[in-house]
């Protein structure tokens, strides 16, 4: 009786808990003017940039885990979520090869472009700090599968 539940519980906790994070780290993002912490495979290299000078752009990317996250901050046109949010959704969606939202949640979603048969992956995730609008995406410097996608997209979400 004891061993059919035991398989049982195993079988529950290893679903549930499985988000494609093992063997990552916390990698805190303040010393580059981002205040969060994310994970990160511990072969993520970290390259810190601005952008107009206005915009902090910090890529995080580890090749060999197919990851690759890029992080843009800067001064929030408004602490509204749902409207940062819908910003963000509105850029997506005007992309000619934009497909469908995948998954969709209060501060981010998962979406799928097609250029013709080929589906690539992407997220957005966004983060009201203090008077800055933190937005985390998929780099540009790949074409990502689902999976991989998710994996980011977790990653950057605060640990539940």
């Amino acid at each position: 009786m004891r061993l059919p539940l035991l398989l049982i519980t195993l079988f529950i906790i290893s679903a549930c808990g499985n988000d494609g994070r093992s063997g990552y780290r916390d990698l805190d993002l303040t010393a580059y003017n981002i205040p969060v912490t994310i994970q990160a495979p511990d072969s993520a290299k970290v390259v810190s940039g601005t952008l107009s000078g206005v915009i902090d752009d910090i890529t995080v990317k580890s090749p060999a885990d197919r990851f690759a996250v890029q992080i843009l901050a800067s001064t929030a046109a408004t602490n509204d979520m749902a409207r940062l949010k819908a910003e963000e959704l509105e850029l997506v969606r005007d992309n000619r090869y934009f497909e469908r939202i995948v998954t969709e949640e209060p501060q981010g979603f998962v979406f799928e472009n097609k250029i013709d048969s080929i589906s690539a992956y992407g997220f957005r995730y966004i983060v009201y700090r203090g008077d800055r609008e933190i937005v985390f995406q998929n780099s540009f410097d790949g074409v990502f599968t689902l999976p991989e996608v998710e994996t980011m997209y977790n990653s950057v979400k605060p640990a539940r």
